[in-house]
């Protein structure tokens, strides 16, 4: 045996064909539409997903269940010495303090790592574990450095629609009526374990330059004013990649220094709450391990 596994959840935006390439393992999050059961990149793609909501199919996600988590961690075991379980933020989700419960089984071979983030900025925990890994850090070791280091991140999300959100019930009827009755483009944010309303833009190119802004100003004050070679640019989106690399040429303008900027699509149980057609933007500390 030798080394760390590194395990994450499908939020991190990671298939499972990309987890083999990378070299981390990745947990699918299960949901149910209608009457039946789904694993993302597993029995459904994104677009099947995106179809059926659309057609108005009723959504719930839920947590992987123990069964499913320990299973993937003793496969894990069988060849490396520890596991490093990146799950998504604990503030919207139950999974990471239910995997922290059965890892207490384990007498610190699987180490459970809460630093708030998901998505992009969830691979980015990933890729710096396998680092930390490669320079012959511990589970425990790993673990405590990406808790320190979790909330430099910032994620900035426009929504195209708000019915999506009130189907979730995380909106009023009246209020998702009246955002759509004035075009109401809302932008969210993910910053540590909330997820919060940013701004209301009244185009999409207003809350694009809304993002663009808030992801500057976020580097500049939120971060100390880090320069290009302390920050990734990296983006996300739900199931319209044409408008995602469309914003992707403003951002690389705005920042030109970022290189070629990652983008992954949005998670199924993201995006079964956000619905089609979201566009996201972040800004990630790097990591000079």
């Amino acid at each position: 045996m030798a080394g760390i596994a590194v395990v994450t959840d499908s939020n991190s935006g990671i298939t499972q064909e990309k987890a083999g390439e990378l070299g981390v393992y990745v947990l699918p999050m299960p949901f149910r539409i209608g009457d039946k059961d789904y694993f993302e990149d597993i029995n459904i793609t994104q677009a099947e997903f995106y179809r059926l909501i659309e057609e108005g199919e009723s959504v719930s996600t839920s947590q992987p269940s123990p069964a499913d988590v320990t299973a993937l961690w003793d496969r894990c075991l069988k060849d490396h010495d520890q596991v490093v379980h990146i799950p998504m933020s604990s503030g919207l989700s139950g999974s990471c303090q239910s995997a922290r419960v059965l890892a207490e089984d384990y007498n610190g071979r699987v180490e459970v790592v809460d630093n708030q983030r998901i998505s992009v900025t969830l691979r980015r925990s990933c890729l710096d574990a396998l680092k930390l890994a490669q320079g012959g850090a511990d589970a425990r070791e790993i673990r405590e450095k990406l808790e320190q280091t979790g909330l430099e991140s910032s994620i900035y999300i426009m929504l195209d629609t708000l019915s999506y959100l009130r189907r979730g019930g995380r909106i009023t009827p009246a209020a998702a009526a009246v955002g759509t009755l004035l075009r109401i483009k809302p932008v969210l944010q993910i910053q540590g374990d909330k997820l919060d309303a940013f701004a209301k833009a009244r185009t999409s190119a207003q809350g694009k330059k809304l993002m663009i802004q808030a992801i500057r100003e976020d580097i500049e004050k939120r971060f100390g004013g880090l320069d290009e070679h302390d920050v990734d640019i990296e983006m996300a989106f739900s199931n319209d990649e044409a408008a995602l690399l469309s914003f992707r040429d403003e951002v690389a303008e705005a920042f030109p220094w970022a290189g070629e900027i990652h983008y992954d699509p949005l998670s199924l149980s993201v995006g079964c709450h956000i619905g089609p057609g979201a566009i996201a933007v972040t800004a990630i500390r790097k990591q000079h391990f």
